[in-house]
């Protein structure tokens, strides 16, 4: 199928910009920009842009839809564990619903990617996922199923687990809590890296125990990205200190 889209005012966040131009899409991708004669593309759908912005599809880097849904209340809040501080083993896709109004008004908004995921109550709340707004299941939407780790500093774990009277209750706490577990995860991960080129080299070597949150945060040695969740400059500041 053939698109036209006419007289659009394009941004494409490079090289055209503020520029009135058209589109021809076939069979779902942009196959030309420039200026078109309708009469040559009499199989396409035309559409006058009259002059409208169009750009790429937006992408939301950080947000929680699908996990709060915005009809269903209590029943359908799935986006904070608020029983353990560390659970980086949750992965937020087992918690989107796909059909959460939010993803189509979303999408009629022009966001075209989202990246949802557990919120911030957790020092470690596990793994963000990136979506296509639309599907009838999460298997159709998904784009990265664990995109990044999700952590978090500030206010919000201190408030959720403070008013528990838990740990964390203070942003040191949250400090000492990421910083132990990271540890942990680091020592895991080498040792199972050792594990894995002994038995490569034909060597009598013993797995270690396994356990699933340190298997899932250590992927964050092997390159998964690191997503913190900060109130203040000082949280970012505590961030970048635990990450050096």
């Amino acid at each position: 199928m053939k698109i036209l889209i006419k007289n659009a005012n394009l941004l494409t966040m490079e090289e055209i910009n503020y520029q009135k131009m058209d589109l021809l899409i076939e069979n779902g991708l942009i196959k030309a920009i420039g200026t078109f004669n309708e009469s040559d593309y009499q199989d396409a759908m035309i559409i006058n842009a009259d002059n409208r912005f169009v750009t790429p599809g937006l992408v939301d880097p950080h947000c929680h839809v699908g996990l709060i849904e915005s009809t269903i209340g209590w029943a359908g809040s799935d986006v904070n564990e608020i029983t353990n501080p560390v659970t980086p083993e949750l992965r937020g896709i087992d918690g989107v619903k796909p059909h959460d109004p939010c993803f189509k008004e979303a999408l009629e908004s022009g966001v075209t990617t989202v990246c949802t995921g557990p919120g911030s109550a957790n020092i470690i709340g596990g793994t963000f996922t990136a979506l296509k707004p639309y599907g009838k299941t999460v298997d159709e939407m998904i784009l990265v199923k664990e995109l990044a780790m999700k952590m978090a500093l500030g206010e919000n774990p201190k408030r959720c687990y403070g008013n528990m009277k838990n740990s964390p209750s203070t942003r040191m706490a949250s400090a000492a809590i990421m910083r132990e577990w990271l540890t942990k995860a680091q020592k895991y991960y080498q040792k199972k890296k050792e594990y894995l080129k002994a038995k490569e080299n034909g060597e009598d070597a013993k797995e270690p125990d396994f356990n699933i949150k340190l298997e899932s945060l250590a992927r964050v040695f092997d390159g998964m990205l690191v997503k913190i969740h900060a109130h203040q400059a000082d949280d970012i500041a505590t961030a970048i200190r635990i990450g050096e």
